[in-house]
């Protein structure tokens, strides 16, 4: 027998029957048979979280592990915190996390508000023609290789040949040996991030100022409202949701500084600015072969990342009602 709960309203009763499992398994299997051409589409994706990011998670175990290449990931002892402890006092990973979040930091600051400027710029741009022309030349460099983008930043800060240094001896200045200099490694890097994934992270930004009602415009118009005005107090308030949004995320990989182009593009002589967390772990697990030490390092990685998201989350939900979830 279905159970009862028992609500009074206006010194009267109303009994709402509760569902019983069998109900809720009938409900569940008719919308099942109803939509499952959706499940059979979301099925590969499924399948794919769980051979490609669930089922490895089995070896985080070798964090806490003596691990051994040949007694296995199941066999070899444990060993608590120790690679923890070690990885902290290890000054190359303290100078990696450091450089992570000096990176990451200077990419949030440069590299986030790009993307918005551009889709503001364009969305500006009345004549269609150009308007498709230049987003189409922005949004290339997305889909070029990291591997080509490095050999066009190699090419163009070269000493001898480069452009960058064809321009300055122009103007008398010596050439200046960019790559093997710290100092101008971070540059050097966040402008290449903005240049080649600028363009193709405003279409999210278009989207979203596509979706502003045009009436809102019109009423600007007609109060006597200029560009820039309807700029700040129409297109942007509209789309901060989406800012916000967008913001979150990029705080949720602030640990996940671009790795195919700083390996590409470091080297020992500005290992000082350029080295970061997951130019260590490589070293330490490809190079060294310490798999332990370097599962460590990626495990406390995710933790940090895990908690930035979170905070963010929290913060954006509390202060402004926009939230992942």
């Amino acid at each position: 027998m279905a159970s009862v709960n028992k609500t009074s309203s206006a010194g009267t009763e109303t009994v709402v029957p509760k569902m019983t499992l069998a109900k809720r398994m009938d409900r569940i299997q008719m919308h099942l048979r109803r939509e499952w051409q959706l499940y059979v589409m979301l099925a590969p994706t499924i399948i794919w979280f769980v051979v490609f990011l669930y089922k490895p998670m089995y070896g985080l175990q070798i964090a806490f592990k003596d691990y051994s290449i040949f007694r296995g990931v199941a066999d070899s002892p444990w060993v608590g915190f120790e690679h923890f402890a070690n990885l902290f006092s290890n000054d190359q990973f303290i100078r990696a996390v450091k450089n992570t979040i000096s990176i990451s930091a200077l990419n949030l600051l440069f590299g986030f508000p790009a993307p918005i400027i551009l889709a503001l710029m364009f969305n500006e741009v009345l004549n269609k023609t150009y308007r498709k022309t230049s987003q189409t030349i922005v949004y290339l460099p997305h889909f070029i290789s990291s591997v080509i983008i490095a050999g066009i930043v190699v090419t163009a800060f070269s000493p001898t040949a480069g452009i960058v240094n064809t321009v300055l001896g122009w103007f008398g200045i010596d050439s200046i040996y960019f790559l093997t200099r710290p100092e101008w490694f971070r540059p050097i890097f966040i402008g290449t991030g903005i240049w080649q994934e600028a363009g193709f992270g405003s279409i999210v930004f278009l989207a979203a100022i596509a979706g502003v009602s045009p009436s809102l415009y019109e009423s600007a118009v007609v109060d006597g409202a200029s560009r820039w005005q309807m700029i700040w107090k129409i297109t942007i308030p509209c789309i901060m949701p989406t800012i916000l949004i967008m913001l979150i995320i990029r705080i949720g990989n602030i640990m996940e500084v671009s790795f195919e182009l700083i390996i590409l593009l470091y080297q020992p002589a500005t290992y000082s600015t350029a080295d970061v967390v997951n130019t260590f772990i490589y070293r330490q697990g490809l190079q060294s072969g310490q798999y332990d030490m370097a599962a460590a390092a990626g495990l406390f990685n995710a933790v940090v990342a895990f908690v930035l998201v979170m905070t963010a989350n929290t913060l954006s939900r509390r202060f402004s009602r926009t939230s992942l979830w």
